[in-house]
C-alpha cells in the first residue's frame, strides 16, 4: 500500500502559526479518511516556514466495502392478497438495486416491513482524496488569514504550490487556480527552483540535498546541539529556553548557528533587559557562565550560509548594539525619576473606560492588600509592605523601559523599587503580583507577593462584574477566568483560609459607586464564578464529580478546607463499605427534602415520643457523634470528622429497619422527622451526601 504525501508550499508563515496548523492538518485529514472508509497507517507531519506537510502511510487503494440494511414499505403494502409483489415492492427493489425476489421481510415493533441488504463496494481512494484534500487545506485554522490577487482562497500567506502524491501517482485537484502536482521547491536562496518528487519515499532526502531540512524535529535537535556546542566554545552555556528554540526552529529551513558578542558595558543593565532585548526582538540565545551570570555573547541561527559567517555575526552585533544603547539610555533615565512621580502619572492612564484610571485601580488594590494582609497576619508588617507595593505595582507601566519592552512590566518595577531602597519585600511583591501569568505558571513565592496578587486579581474580577463586563461562553477578553484560577491557586499554595466571600464584599465596597446592580446580586454572581473555577481545578486534580458537588454545594468559602474535605471524602469513598454508608446517609437527607411537613423546622426531638429502642439508640449516637464531629471540624481534622459521621451508619440502618418515619400519628412522624433533620443538618456541615453517586 502507498503513502499519501501532501505539501502546501507557501511564502513564509509566522512561526507561531505552524504547530497548530500541523496538528489540525493531521487530525482533519485522518478524521475525513476514517469517515470515508479509507484504511491507513500512521500519520506524520513536517514543516518549515515555507512548507506544511503531512504524510500518511499504507493507504488502501480502495474504500472498505460496507453492507447496510435498508427498510422498505410495510409488507401489507408490498404484497397483494395472492402474495404477489406490488408496485411499491418493485420500486423498492429497483431503488436498492436488487431483484424483487431477493427482498426479505423483517419483523419490527411497528409490524412487518420489507428490507434489503445493500453493499457499497467503495470507490478508488485516489478519487476520494482528490475531493477531500482541497477542503482540508481550506479548513486549516489560523489566527489571521489573507487573500491575494483576485483569488477567493484565504491563507496566512500566499500558496505557491501544492504537492499531492499517492505513492508515485499525483492526486489530481485544483484549488482556486493552483493545480496539484509532484513538484516542491528547495531552499529559497541556496537551491531555488522546482524539484520533482517521483515517489513519496524520496521526499525527505531530496529536500535535504536541496538545503531544506523538512523534519522540524531533527531541525530542532540540530539547532539545540549546535547552539550548546558554540556556547561551550565561548566558555559558557546556553540559558535554557525551549520556547525560543521552538520559535527559531520554525523560522529557518536549514540552520546555520553563529555566535556574536556585545560590549561588556551593557552588563550594567538588569539581566532581564539584556535577555529580553536578545530574545524578543532578535531571537538570540543568551549565554551564561558557571555561576549563571550573563556573558557578553549571544548566539543566533541564520537561514542561509554566507561565504563569510563572520560578516553575519558583525551584522547581528550592530543591530543588537543599537537596541542595547537604547535600553541603557531608558534605564539610566528611569533611575533619575522617583517611582511616586510615575504613580501620579498613572492618573492619566486609562485602566478601563467604566472603571477609571490605573491610579484609581492601584488605590483600590492598596486598600484590598491591607485588608487581606490583616486577615493573613494581624498586626504584622505585612500590611505596610503589601499596601506600599500595591501603590507602586503599576508605576513602571509609564517608565521608558516598559514602554519600549512591554514584557518587562513588573520586573522593572522590582528593579526600580530595589534601586530606590524600598522596604524589604516591596520590590519582590511588585514583580510577583502578576503571577501566575499563564496556566500552570509560577505562583508568588513571598507572602507579600501573594497578598498583592490576590488583591489585584479580585479587584479586576469584581470591577468587571460590577460594570456588567462578565465572561460569556468562550469569550473572556479580560482573562477573568485565569485570574480567578490564580486567586484559588495562590490561596491553596499559601494556605490562606480567610473568607472568600469577605474578599468579594470588601472589593465591591471599594467599587461601590461603579456598581450597576445591588452589591449582593453582584457578590453572588462572583461567588458562583469563583466556585466554578474551583470545580474546574478539582476536576483537574482528579477528584470525582459527585464528591466535588457534595462538598462545594455546602461551602466554598474556605479554599484550603474545600480541598481537604474533598480529599477526605474521596479517601472514604474508596473504602469497600462506602456504598451502603452513602445509601444510608442519602436516605436521611432525601426523606427530609421530600417531606412536606415543614412544621418540623422548629420542633425539638422529644425522647418521650420514642416507641422503639432504635430511636433512642440513634438519638444517643447522634448526640455523642455531633459534639466530637463539631470539634474535629473546628480544628480542621476532616478525616476524623468524616469517620465519626460514618459511625452513624448502623444506628441509622436500624432506625429505618424498625420504624416507619412517615407514621400516621402526627406526633411520632414529626418527632422522627425532627431527629432525622438534626442528623441531616450535621451531615451538611461537611457535605451534601444526597449528591454522591
Amino acid at each position: 500500500m502507498d503513502t499519501l504525501l501532501l505539501e502546501i508550499g507557501t511564502e513564509e508563515i509566522p512561526a507561531g502559526y505552524i504547530k497548530p496548523a500541523l496538528d489540525a492538518l493531521e487530525a482533519t485529514l485522518v478524521q475525513k479518511m476514517d469517515k470515508a472508509r479509507i484504511t491507513h497507517g500512521n500519520a506524520r507531519t513536517f514543516a518549515t516556514p515555507r512548507k506544511l506537510t503531512v504524510a500518511i502511510e499504507n493507504i488502501a487503494p480502495q474504500q472498505t466495502p460496507q453492507t447496510s440494511e435498508i427498510t422498505g414499505p410495510p409488507k401489507k403494502v408490498a404484497y397483494d392478497d395472492q402474495g404477489r409483489p406490488t408496485v411499491a415492492a418493485i420500486k423498492f427493489a429497483e431503488k436498492v438495486g436488487i431483484d424483487v425476489d431477493a427482498l426479505t421481510v423483517k419483523e419490527t415493533a411497528k409490524g412487518s416491513y420489507l428490507c434489503a441488504s445493500a453493499t457499497d463496494s467503495g470507490g478508488p481512494s485516489i478519487e476520494l482524496l482528490a475531493q477531500m484534500l482541497p477542503n482540508v487545506i481550506q479548513a486549516l485554522p489560523f489566527p489571521k488569514k489573507m487573500r491575494w490577487g483576485d483569488l477567493a482562497l484565504e491563507f496566512p500567506r500566499p500558496i505557491h504550490s501544492i504537492l499531492a502524491l499517492l505513492g508515485n501517482t499525483v492526486v489530481p485537484f485544483e484549488l482556486d487556480g493552483i493545480v496539484s502536482g509532484r513538484f516542491t521547491h528547495g531552499h529559497i536562496f541556496m537551491h531555488p527552483g522546482k524539484i520533482e518528487i517521483t515517489d513519496t519515499s524520496d521526499y525527505v532526502n531530496v529536500l535535504s540535498k536541496s538545503y531544506v531540512q523538512i523534519d522540524q524535529r531533527e531541525r530542532r535537535n540540530v539547532i539545540d546541539q549546535d547552539v550548546q556546542h558554540i556556547a561551550k566554545e565561548l566558555g559558557g552555556q546556553v540559558l535554557p529556553d525551549s520556547e525560543l528554540l521552538d520559535t527559531v526552529t520554525n523560522l529557518v529551513e536549514y540552520p546555520f548557528v553563529v555566535a556574536g558578542k556585545f560590549d561588556a558595558k551593557f552588563l550594567e543593565l538588569p539581566d532581564e533587559v539584556l535577555i529580553t532585548a536578545m530574545r524578543e526582538h532578535q531571537k538570540y540565545f543568551a549565554v551564561i557562565d558557571t555561576d549563571n551570570r550573563l556573558m557578553p555573547y549571544f548566539i543566533t541561527v541564520s537561514n542561509t550560509k554566507a561565504r563569510d559567517m563572520a560578516l553575519v555575526a558583525k551584522g547581528n552585533e550592530r543591530v543588537l548594539r543599537a537596541r542595547l544603547e537604547d535600553a541603557r539610555f531608558f534605564y539610566r533615565s528611569d533611575l533619575k525619576i522617583a517611582m511616586d512621580t510615575w504613580v501620579e502619572k498613572l492618573k492619566t492612564v486609562l485602566f478601563q473606560e467604566k472603571l477609571g484610571s490605573v491610579y484609581e485601580k492601584a488605590t483600590r488594590v492598596s486598600d484590598m492588600a491591607a485588608f487581606i494582609a490583616e486577615a493573613v497576619a494581624p498586626g504584622s508588617e505585612l500590611k505596610t509592605v503589601a499596601s506600599r507595593a500595591a501603590i507602586l505595582c503599576k508605576a513602571d507601566l509609564v517608565s521608558q523601559m516598559v514602554v519600549e519592552f512591554t514584557k518587562l512590566q513588573g520586573i522593572m518595577g522590582r528593579v526600580y523599587a530595589d534601586k530606590a531602597g524600598e522596604q524589604d519585600g516591596v520590590a519582590q511583591a511588585i514583580e510577583e503580583h502578576y503571577r501566575p501569568t499563564y496556566s500552570g505558571g509560577a505562583l508568588p513565592e513571598s507572602q507579600s507577593g501573594a497578598v498583592l496578587s490576590i488583591a489585584d486579581k479580585i479587584d479586576s474580577i469584581c470591577g468587571f462584574f460590577a460594570v456588567s463586563l462578565i465572561p460569556t461562553g468562550g469569550a473572556d477578553p479580560y482573562a477573568l477566568r485565569r485570574q480567578g484560577i490564580g486567586i484559588i491557586q495562590i490561596m491553596l499554595n499559601q494556605g490562606f483560609t480567610f473568607s472568600l466571600r469577605s474578599l468579594i464584599d470588601k472589593s465591591l465596597t471599594l467599587l461601590n459607586e461603579k456598581c450597576k446592580e445591588e452589591t449582593d446580586v453582584i457578590s453572588d454572581k462572583i461567588a458562583v464564578f469563583l466556585q466554578n473555577r474551583m470545580i474546574h481545578l478539582l476536576k483537574e486534580d482528579g477528584f470525582s464529580k459527585d464528591i466535588i458537588a457534595a462538598i462545594i454545594s455546602v461551602s466554598s468559602d474556605n479554599i484550603p478546607n474545600v480541598w481537604n474535605k474533598v480529599r477526605a471524602l474521596q479517601a472514604l469513598k474508596a473504602k469497600p463499605d462506602f456504598t451502603p454508608l452513602a445509601v444510608a446517609f442519602k436516605r436521611v437527607v432525601n426523606i427530609i427534602k421530600k417531606s412536606a411537613d415543614s412544621a418540623t423546622e422548629n420542633i425539638s426531638v422529644n425522647t418521650e415520643h420514642f416507641v422503639h429502642e432504635s430511636e433512642s439508640a440513634l438519638f444517643n449516637a447522634f448526640n455523642e457523634v455531633s459534639g466530637k464531629t463539631s470539634d474535629h471540624l473546628k480544628h480542621d481534622r476532616f478525616e476524623d470528622a468524616l469517620l465519626k459521621i460514618a459511625s452513624l451508619r448502623d444506628p441509622v440502618d436500624a432506625f429505618f429497619d424498625n420504624v416507619m418515619v412517615m407514621d400516621k400519628d402526627l406526633k411520632l412522624r414529626q418527632n422522627r422527622l425532627a431527629l432525622l433533620k438534626q442528623i441531616a443538618d450535621m451531615f451538611e456541615t461537611y457535605a451534601d451526601f444526597s449528591k454522591l453517586s
